[in-house]
């Protein structure tokens, strides 16, 4: 069990509607002190929209968040979000980029490209600072978002699908490496996924979100440390930890897609029957 006192992120029956439409409603879930905690859920039962209420983006409808023992509107400066599709500077090269952050936060030059190049020897991309986005691939992309946020020196990293652009290959390498960083910075991070073998791969803890309006259906612990051996996604209890999570996720996925295919179905049924009618 969590204890208050090494809980970071806090939500308390947090409700998130667009007009008529009910994201989540009564979420509670707590984040603990250097977690790597994961999101799954079907598509559109508001796994995205609950990090950007996490990170002050999005206000709530009803309810509360504290992160940091703090609660209030807008970002908090103790948090950085690493974004889908990388949102990097194509003007700039890896160095700028990485770097942007602390110029808004007006750092001096040196001192801002001295933390740039840490943070980029940490990812891996030495030798490709004066590099720019067009010349890299969509990985090392991924790896100069992920080293622009560390350099931000955050608290908390929260994640949107960070390799969902990226083939399943380069996924499970820069799975691995991610692996490594997690002990390497002992950070508090949430992440979305929609890879059920990244969330078990990745995550001490995995939350189950049905479909929306979402509540949490289960959570799941992965007791691992990291880094994580490789082999890890080949034993048993990956493949046990990976089909529970599949078995849960299976009825709430079908609410979704099969209320769509339902839906079609009557659509093609309704307008072959007008075609009928119409014809003599």
């Amino acid at each position: 069990m969590s204890t208050r006192s090494n809980v970071v992120i806090s939500v308390e029956n947090c409700t998130k509607a667009f007009g008529e439409v009910v994201a989540f409603e009564g979420l509670t879930l707590e984040v603990r002190e250097n977690e790597a905690l994961s999101l799954v859920g079907p598509s559109g039962c508001g796994k995205t929209t609950l990090l950007r209420c996490i990170d002050g983006l999005t206000p709530l409808t009803k309810g509360r968040i504290c992160v940091l023992g703090k609660e209030g509107e807008g970002p908090v400066p103790e948090v950085a979000m690493v974004f889908q599709h990388f949102g990097l500077f194509p003007w700039m090269t890896v160095q700028d980029n990485v770097a942007y952050g602390l110029r808004i936060r007006g750092v001096g030059k040196e001192e801002r490209l001295e933390k740039a190049q840490e943070n980029i020897d940490m990812v891996g991309l030495q030798a490709f600072e004066k590099s720019y986005p067009y010349q890299l691939s969509g990985g090392m992309q991924q790896r100069v978002g992920l080293a622009r946020a560390l350099t931000m020196e955050p608290e908390v990293l929260l994640m949107d699908e960070p390799f969902a652009a990226l083939d399943e290959q380069t996924r499970m390498y820069l799975g691995e490496e991610f692996s490594r960083l997690l002990a390497a910075t002992n950070k508090t991070i949430v992440f979305v996924t929609h890879s059920l073998s990244e969330a078990v791969f990745l995550a001490d803890r995995v939350v189950v979100m049905t479909a929306r309006p979402a509540s949490i259906k289960a959570t799941i612990d992965v007791p691992l440390g990291h880094p994580r051996d490789p082999d890890f996604m080949t034993s048993p209890s990956f493949s046990e930890k990976r089909n529970e999570l599949y078995s849960l996720l299976r009825d709430e996925i079908q609410k979704t897609v099969g209320g769509l295919v339902g839906n079609a179905a009557e659509r093609d049924r309704s307008r072959r029957a007008a075609i009928r009618e119409a014809v003599p």
